[in-house]
């Protein structure tokens, strides 16, 4: 592990610390493990229990690797590994006290290429980890939704509060992931209403940093990949739509104060307010901070998930986070973008 995602950890569970006294001697389950989140969730937990548990947490490790790299952490008394995929029923024998369900397609490279598999994951997949969480009577159960599902803001909702109920076309290229993960909430509030089972819901914000595959097309691991290779910044269209960037350990701190909250039935944006830039301006500030004589160049999407239905702008009203959760991000877009950089010349470069 590196330098940079060992000091990224030790920032999380200092954040969290007292929180997750909650996990000792308890067993978590976590789908979509070897994925870029995953990873850092399953990362957060061998951290705590090394430095702050009095009893070790245990994990459980789900995935199929249909898009998750690889786990960083080796198997060991506290870690386990399954291949499954959640499309299918899953059982297993041991107790289960937290339930995190990660498992998803979220580049529109990938759920482009895996259409009906990026339906059934967040659907099928949810209402299978959702039965699993009612059969163990699980503490929490922490759902990954997106901030994709709000789809097109108005710009009157921006910034954009969980109470928006999005502007999403049912049948246009991002409608597969968009809808999918919006029927997933649908479900976990039928399982907390029916059943009662402690459903979290978190709306990530393009969330970055150490663990992202550079392949991926998401807009920071592609214009990276384009610097390293000496290539011009690629830049959708004329660059002028709008993102907030959440540096990865502010995002995990966010989401595990929602899994161990006592807020069941909610929802929650997890992200970073403090800075709306367009695509332009983060190439500018790419370029930069690696290598300030890049070129830029204004391209066709990589397909119509981009040129057609990319949204304008997209960022967190984070009131109900900050007020409920405790939640405040710390990581400035530039500092984040330098770490994330570093790390992936570390990692990738060579290859």
């Amino acid at each position: 592990m590196s330098r940079i995602e060992q000091e990224d950890l030790h920032a999380i569970c200092s954040d969290i610390k007292e929180l997750a006294q909650r996990l000792a001697g308890s067993t978590l389950l976590i789908t979509g493990g070897a994925g870029f989140l995953g990873n850092y969730f399953i990362g957060t937990i061998d951290h705590l229990n090394k430095n702050f548990l009095d009893r070790p947490c245990r994990i459980i490790s789900v995935d199929n690797f249909i898009t998750g790299v690889k786990y960083r952490l080796q198997e060991g008394p506290n870690f386990r590994t399954i291949k499954h995929d959640v499309r299918e029923p899953f059982k297993v024998e041991e107790p289960v006290d937290y339930l995190i369900h990660a498992a998803g397609i979220a580049s529109p490279k990938f759920y482009r290429q895996y259409k009906l598999e990026t339906i059934d994951v967040a659907t099928t997949g949810t209402r299978n980890m959702l039965e699993l969480a009612r059969q163990k009577k699980v503490k929490s159960f922490l759902y990954f939704s997106s901030s994709e599902v709000y789809g097109d803001p108005d710009p009157a909702f921006v910034p954009t509060p969980e109470t928006y109920h999005g502007n999403v076309s049912p049948i246009g290229p991002r409608s597969n992931y968009d809808e999918s993960k919006r029927l997933g909430e649908t479900l976990c509030m039928a399982y907390y209403e029916v059943y009662g089972v402690p459903v979290k819901m978190v709306r990530p914000f393009n969330v970055y940093g150490p663990g992202m595959r550079l392949d991926d097309y998401r807009v920071i691991p592609n214009f990276t990949a384009s610097l390293f290779a000496g290539k011009p910044i690629p830049v959708y269209g004329q660059g002028h739509h709008t993102r907030t960037f959440c540096y990865i350990s502010d995002a995990i701190t966010g989401f595990m104060r929602a899994l161990l909250s006592d807020k069941s039935g909610e929802v929650f944006n997890i992200g970073n307010d403090d800075r709306e830039v367009t695509m332009l301006t983060l190439a500018r500030t790419m370029a930069e901070i690696y290598n300030p004589t890049a070129e830029i160049h204004n391209i066709e999407g990589l397909n119509d998930a981009y040129s057609r239905a990319d949204p304008h702008r997209r960022c967190p009203d984070l009131t109900k986070t900050k007020t409920n959760l405790g939640y405040n991000p710390k990581v400035e877009l530039r500092d984040g973008l330098k770490r994330f950089i570093d790390w992936a010349e570390e990692s990738y470069k060579k290859e």
